[in-house]
Formats: C-alpha cells, structure tokens, sequence
C-alpha cells in the first residue's frame, strides 16, 4: 500500500468529559508518529469536544441515520455528525447489524447519506463463528460488502480518498483472539479484488482495508505484516493513548503495509 497506515480507535459506548485528557494524550503522541494516520471515533456526545481540542487527529462518527432530518427520536443525521466536527463515520459495524438488525441495504442508504454530507466513509464487514465454519466466510463477506456499498456510479470519483473497508470477523470482536495471518491473508485479498471489481484498478487499489478484531499491542506487529493489511480499527485496545499508540508504532515499522 502507498498510503499510510490507518489506526481508528472506536471507543463504542465508552467515554464521558474525564476521556477528553486520553483524547489529548493520543493527539498529541499522534503527532510523534506522522507515518501513521491516527483517527478516533467517540461517542456523539464527544464528537465535538474532542474535535475542538484535536491538533493532528480526525474524529468520526459511530454510525449515523440515512435521512437529512425528520421525525426520528434519538437518531442523529450525516449532516448533524459533520456539524459536530466529524470527518469520516463508521457503518455497518457488526454490533450495528446485530443489535439493531441493520440490513445491508440499510447500512447503503446510511453511506449514501454520509457522502453526500461530505463525510468519509469506514464500511465494515465481517461473519460469524457459524458461518466461518460452514467454508463461506469468503463468499459472505464479498456478497455482504458488495450490497452495502453505493454503487461504483454513485461514489465519488475519489473513492480511495472516502472510502475505508474494515474487515472484523465477528467471532473476533472482543474475545482477546484475533483471526490467523492466513485467515485475514486470504480475506484482505479477495477483498482487495472485489473493489478493484466494483472500483477499477487506479481506485480499487488504493483504498485502504483495515483488520478489526482482537487488535492489541503485542499482535499489531504480526498483523500489519500481512498483504493489504492497511492499518486497524480498535475496539477496547484505542481506550488508553498506550495501547492505541503502541499499535500506532507497530504499523509505522518498516514490515508494516
């Protein structure tokens, strides 16, 4: 990859104003570590607070409606998140899918809405346990994130600059087991062929696929080593500025992609 690595800390439903010093500790070590693009998503409520304070990394959003505004108590639009000061969102997380019984064609609409309020974009994929044993995880997640994506004809035309694949095998998300170098191998490259596909090559290529999963200081190394392994997104390990920056160097090493 030409691009540099890209590490999102998504601090899921954690974090109040006593989190705004570990934002400023991550900023600021940020900027020690210009190899590495650092990025982090916090809940709403800090999605301006730390944006504010933020000299060096971006701030995303979590999730966002697929409508400009109206009657939907509790949801939270593209434009109000970029209002906040939020750059990128992430969708169709698997905790998104599961617990919310978002649809493919749901977390599309949610993307469609983000780019047009000049939002990036982290589109997330990923299958479970069950699935994974059956022998068509690959089929799954190709079938999954092609039907979440807008298509080629409705994406901007600098689709590697506002799109992000994350691939996040749900039997991995928080176990403290993160998939084999050969699982997120083969992954990563049928991936990367599938929006060469859908993108073309000069796009397709370019556009980063980050590991979710079990990501940890001491595994990042290992990780980052593999083909198309474009950086992480972080779950409980991007809570802390030393865990999440210890991820960070692992992907500014040399062997990194």
């Amino acid at each position: 990859m030409t691009r540099r690595p890209y590490i999102v800390g998504n601090w899921k439903m954690h974090g109040t104003r006593a989190m705004l010093s570990e934002a400023r500790t991550i900023d600021r070590a940020a900027q020690r570590h210009m190899k590495v693009e650092v990025a982090l998503a916090p809940p709403y409520t800090l999605i301006h607070p730390i944006h504010r304070e933020a000299e060096q990394i971006a701030v995303g959003a979590q999730d966002c409606h697929e409508a400009d505004g109206g009657a939907h108590t509790g949801d939270i639009s593209a434009a109000m998140v970029a209002d906040a000061g939020a750059s990128f969102v992430i969708l169709g997380h698997s905790e998104r899918r599961q617990n919310h019984r978002e649809t493919d064609a749901l977390v599309r609409a949610k993307a469609e809405a983000a780019l047009a309020a000049g939002l990036k974009i982290i589109m997330c994929c990923g299958e479970s346990a069950d699935t994974r044993e059956s022998g068509k995880a690959v089929a799954f997640v190709k079938a999954q994130l092609k039907a979440s994506l807008p298509p080629a004809d409705a994406m901007p035309a600098d689709v590697a600059e506002r799109l992000t694949v994350a691939y996040e095998p749900i039997w991995a998300i928080g176990t403290g087991t993160a998939a084999t170098t050969d699982d997120i191998a083969e992954m990563h490259g049928e991936i990367r062929a599938l929006l060469i596909q859908l993108f073309g090559e000069e796009q397709g290529s370019e556009v980063r696929i980050l590991y979710g999963g079990s990501v940890k200081p001491d595994n990042a190394a290992e990780i980052f080593a593999v083909p198309e392994v474009g950086g992480a997104l972080v779950g409980g390990a991007s809570l802390t500025a030393d865990s999440l920056m210890g991820i960070a160097l692992a992907a500014s090493e040399p062997s990194a992609n």
